[in-house]
């Protein structure tokens, strides 16, 4: 619960600092620059991490891979068995 309630905080400090950028972007236009690269700093490169570790926990990476038998799986067709299986 912790997670989402930090990811929706910085996402709302993300965003209001690129729309303050645009405000300021008359007057101060380098500190506007750097609210509106740092805004978008703290989407792409912390929420978008904390996003995808929240919804991905619990779940099988193997699942969402494209493997050789989850295209065969795709295809309807039946897995080869190999000496491993």
């Amino acid at each position: 619960m912790k997670l989402k309630y930090i990811t929706t905080l910085v996402l709302i400090v993300s965003l209001a600092s690129i729309i303050y950028g645009f405000i300021i972007k008359e007057e101060q236009v380098a500190f506007a620059h750097k609210c509106i690269g740092l805004g978008t700093v703290g989407i792409f490169l912390i929420v978008m991490p904390l996003f995808l570790i929240k919804e991905s926990k619990g779940k099988k990476v193997k699942d969402y891979m494209l493997t050789e038998e989850n295209i065969l799986k795709m295809q309807g067709k039946k897995p080869k068995k190999t000496d491993n299986q």
